[in-house]
């Protein structure tokens, strides 16, 4: 079946031709081809003003982002086939890196999937679609999970909020085989168990693998405070690579549940201290209770979800880390992390230097860090480079 055609506005194309995926609404020629005429999840030729081809285009009629780049060669439209190629070159590059499975194989745009995560677990895989597009194709994707990776269970965890733009339903299906509650996986060395059914995005976070590992050299024989903990991915491998102690903080109780599970596999449970509360709320009872610490990691969930909330989630950052200076020994480290991509990382430096000089306080920046390899960054789309991290020092002012 010969799909339909989307055209352009003229010299729309440049971006796309420089490298860009994303087709936004007003670039379109709604004369020629009204987007009213589409449905979520349709795919259509994307064509110059002058009729030339580019490519095939998923479309999303509504949103302002209204279709993107699933293949440049119009011959091969997404399906089973196309499904089964790219997901060979995504483990490829992964099955390059690491030693063992476990790892983001799917990063969307950057790997010419878009609206599609799919997170390793050694046999288990769990998917999050996010575009009608991936979701009406939902069965050819299993199998094509299936024929590449082999696994045992595939659990679909489309419970985002991101699936409300496209219209599509939220919902936790068991696709493939059975996947357990929590699930095993290894970070640097160190075990775990994520919560996938119930926890936070697919239960782990592996964009900040090569982050965490970088803690070593700072935490030996120090005592830490690991904010926004979530199951401990910051804090557990913090004991694991020798420090005296450390308290995990989070608002939630599933979560601690997990820090401790996870420092008992790990034979650190004793290093492990837990603390349930709004994490701002928390910081004040500390500061209050004198507590003092050699190394803080602040890694928040994003704070700057839309362009609009720049604003408020900068006070946000300056907040945390303020409050987290006021908490650290003399020439203590701060790890500062955000995964706001609409906050640029000379932001969050700048955010650190005005804390700090608040405070009275030196700053030294020792490391930068951003996501892992398999997070790859599409380099024409700055969108799928999220992750910040900044290693400081903080230091007397004198």
């Amino acid at each position: 079946m010969s799909l339909p055609s989307l055209r352009l506005k003229a010299n729309a194309e440049r971006r796309l031709r420089a490298g860009h995926l994303w087709v936004y609404s007003n670039e379109i020629d709604v004369a020629a081809t009204p987007l009213s005429l589409f449905q979520p999840g349709d795919q259509a030729i994307l064509e110059m003003a002058n009729g030339k081809a580019l490519g095939i285009v998923a479309v999303s009629p509504q949103n302002l982002i209204c279709a993107r780049l699933v293949s440049r060669d119009v011959k091969h439209k997404l399906d089973k086939s196309l499904l089964v190629h790219r997901l060979n070159v995504a483990l490829s590059l992964r099955e390059q890196l690491f030693d063992q499975p476990f790892y983001r194989l799917v990063y969307g745009d950057s790997d010419f999937l878009p609206g599609l995560v799919v997170d390793r677990f050694g046999d288990y895989l769990v998917v999050q679609m996010a575009s009608a597009t991936m979701e009406h194709h939902k069965h050819d994707l299993i199998e094509a999970l299936i024929k590449v990776v082999k696994p045992a269970g595939i659990l679909l965890k489309n419970d985002s909020n991101a699936r409300d733009a496209e219209g599509l339903p939220r919902y936790i299906d068991q696709a493939y085989g059975q996947v357990p509650e929590w699930v095993a996986l290894e970070e640097n060395g160190v075990k775990f168990e994520a919560p996938v059914h119930g926890g936070q995005k697919t239960g782990w976070f592996y964009d900040h693998r090569m982050n965490r590992a970088r803690l070593a050299p700072y935490v030996k024989g120090k005592r830490v405070l690991d904010l926004f903990s979530y199951i401990g991915g910051w804090g557990v491998q913090a004991a694991v690579f020798g420090a005296s102690e450390v308290m995990c903080i989070d608002g939630s109780a599933l979560a601690l549940d997990g820090v401790e599970r996870n420092a008992t596999l790990n034979g650190v449970a004793e290093k492990l201290i837990c603390g349930e509360g709004d994490v701002f709320e928390v910081l004040k009872e500390l500061k209050a209770a004198e507590e003092r610490f050699d190394v803080i990691v602040a890694d928040p969930p994003a704070f700057i979800k839309r362009k609009k909330d720049l604003k408020n989630g900068e006070a946000a950052y300056r907040r945390l880390n303020e409050a987290a200076m006021r908490l650290l020994n003399k020439d203590g480290i701060l790890v500062s992390a955000s995964c706001s991509m609409h906050l640029p990382e000379d932001d969050l430096q700048n955010i650190l230097l005005q804390s700090a000089r608040h405070l009275d306080r030196n700053l030294q920046l020792l490391e930068r860090g951003g996501q892992g390899p398999d997070h790859p960054v599409h380099p024409a789309i700055h969108e799928t480079r999220y992750i910040k991290s900044l290693t400081c020092r903080v230091m007397p002012n004198a």
